[in-house]
């Protein structure tokens, strides 16, 4: 692999070569290992965030120091594209600067898989408008690999703004290439148009998906969908959607459940759900733990572009 733009193409092997590279990561996380730090010693690479982010910028940020390796952080507001300099131009200063990757989060889809045509550097997309987001995805699939022991045959229900999520995107192609049983739920508005298509199972009724499912990925509802005429109101749809203990109590059902954060408490999930880490109660909250594997997970997609083939397991 030179870049990870998407999930889209990724072949299953590969995904369970970072997933597993991730889980020896892990434990180095957790009891330092200093042979690790030489993985990517003198690399440099440019943290390019043209949207906010404090979980993705931040966990590849320690990803990479954990493996040896120097970030340079670049913020819009501050540089050179508030004077009008455009992405590419952008992209090429900072290369010949000798940066060896590129880390980029963009409003625009498509922007990750236009700037890999343009430099010879490794190019990761940390979200790219409402085409994909492949590294969450990765840390999903792991965090519930851990807790299942497996990914094949899970019922996997991806809940909330389906249609502009970069989240859902590339969970449903990962998971779906894994051999989960994927369904997403949500309002017919925020529903893709092309859903159909994608090997899922529909739902537009919160009660049936969740007593269908295993484990839950809530989504961050965006709250500009409100007023764009996508919902009636926030109100409605936390009464149809939201994820809430009564609703789990009512089907009797224990539920894993994932968020990529931030979340809106008390719209798209309650208080009690995503706070519950520990039983009793009719679900299990992975939020943390999530963010956690999220370094794990970037240090080996990180090692896994630009380490030359450095096995973690020899290191």
């Amino acid at each position: 692999m030179k870049h990870l733009t998407g999930l889209c193409n990724v072949p299953a092997s590969d995904i369970t070569s970072i997933l597993d590279m991730a889980a020896i990561f892990k434990k180095e996380l957790i009891t330092p290992n200093p042979s690790f730090a030489a993985s990517l010693a003198n690399k440099r690479l440019a943290l390019v965030f043209f949207e906010n982010s404090t979980r993705t910028r931040f966990s590849f940020e320690i990803a990479a120091r954990h493996l040896g390796a120097g970030t340079l952080n670049f913020s819009a507001s501050s540089s050179s594209v508030s004077k009008g300099e455009t992405l590419s131009d952008t992209i090429k200063n900072l290369e010949a600067m000798q940066v060896d990757g590129f880390i980029l989060r963009h409003p625009s889809s498509g922007a990750a898989d236009l700037i890999t045509g343009i430099t010879s550097k490794n190019v990761i997309n940390a979200g790219d408008g409402s085409h994909e987001h492949p590294t969450q995805a990765l840390l999903d699939m792991f965090t519930l690999r851990e807790y299942f022991g497996k990914i094949e045959n899970l019922k996997v229900i991806i809940i909330g703004d389906v249609l502009h999520s970069r989240v859902a995107r590339s969970n449903i192609y990962g998971l779906v290439n894994a051999g989960a049983q994927v369904g997403l739920c949500c309002p017919v508005t925020l529903m893709p148009p092309d859903a159909s298509q994608l090997g899922v199972t529909l739902f537009t009724d919160l009660d049936k998906a969740i007593a269908w499912a295993d484990t839950a990925i809530v989504l961050r509802l965006q709250l500009e969908r409100a007023s764009g005429g996508y919902l009636p109101s926030l109100e409605e749809y936390s009464v149809y959607y939201g994820l809430t203990d009564e609703r789990l109590e009512r089907i009797q059902k224990h539920l894993l459940v994932l968020h990529p954060g931030p979340i809106n408490r008390e719209i798209e999930i309650s208080n009690h759900v995503a706070d519950r880490i520990q039983p009793p109660g009719y679900s299990k909250s992975m939020l943390l733990e999530q963010v956690t594997n999220g370094v794990a997970i970037r240090m080996a997609v990180l090692n896994t572009l630009l380490s030359s083939g450095t096995n973690p397991e020899k290191a």
